[in-house]
């Protein structure tokens, strides 16, 4: 039985509101055999703060090790303790390493993922460049990058966007954006019935990178054909309906997310 929410902490709330690695490691092994004709084994996650998805991957996948880097170290220690050390034997499977994504070396992996929008925290074009190329670099010889993306005009405006979760509502607060510069600040907290708020649980202070400009640094960085993976659109209620294909349109919609993958 789950703990009460009010008492949860703020890691464990935000993986319960914001990521799916059940789905993503899922999504990730698909679209590696249709690419590569074969199973991916190796993963890295890249900003992987908990390392949750890191953790996934060993858990579903026959063989498979995985590596999880970030610079915030206590944060790793907590996807140590309640992530990693959950999966018994396996757990000497993944390697954590407190350290910078710009200088990851020393682990050739099939698939390397930046998801959550993290890579927005490289804010010039010239860090996200050295970032991407720093990718190709380690991957394997057949390895493939994927990355989150989301946008449309919602993206761009203030707001407070509320989710109920069990016992607990999810805040995503989009709190400043400068069109010129792309500067982002957005910030989640968590709302209870019972319980004072936790405002401001965490904060991005972001650049709001758009698709075109992605994919035009991914091609400068070395990645010949980089494809989007559009959600397609539920009948019932005109939302996703979490299937994510290649296309070359989206739907111009208020607000979308998708993925982005690129074979080296």
């Amino acid at each position: 039985m789950r703990r009460p929410a009010k008492t949860l902490h703020a890691h464990e709330l935000y993986q319960l509101s914001v990521q799916n690695p059940e789905f993503e490691t899922k999504f990730l092994r698909r679209v590696y055999r249709r690419l590569r004709g074969k199973e991916a084994l190796k993963l890295r996650e890249d900003f992987c703060g908990t390392a949750i998805l890191a953790t996934e991957w060993v858990r579903r996948v026959p063989d498979g090790r995985s590596q999880g880097i970030d610079l915030h170290l206590p944060t790793l220690k907590w996807g140590e303790k309640h992530n990693i050390a959950q999966l018994g034997p396996k757990a000497e499977r993944i390697q954590l390493v407190n350290g910078d994504v710009l200088e990851a070396s020393g682990f050739s992996p099939d698939l390397v993922v930046a998801f959550n929008f993290s890579y927005f925290v490289l804010k010039t074009r010239e860090l996200l460049l050295r970032y991407f190329r720093q990718v190709r670099r380690t991957l394997a010889t057949d390895g493939v990058f994927v990355l989150d993306i989301y946008g449309g005009s919602e993206a761009q405006s203030h707001q407070e966007e509320r989710t109920r979760q069990g016992g607990f509502t999810y805040v995503w607060e989009q709190a400043k954006y400068n069109p010129i510069t792309g500067d982002y600040l957005c910030y989640i907290h968590f709302e209870f019935p019972d319980a004072p708020r936790k405002s401001r649980a965490f904060t991005y202070d972001w650049r709001l990178w758009h698709l075109p400009e992605v994919l035009d640094t991914l091609r400068d960085a070395g990645f010949e054909d980089p494809t989007v993976y559009w959600e397609g659109t539920d009948e019932k209620n005109g939302g996703g309906n979490g299937i994510f294909r290649p296309s070359r349109k989206g739907d111009d919609s208020a607000s979308w997310v998708a993925y982005i993958v690129a074979p080296k």
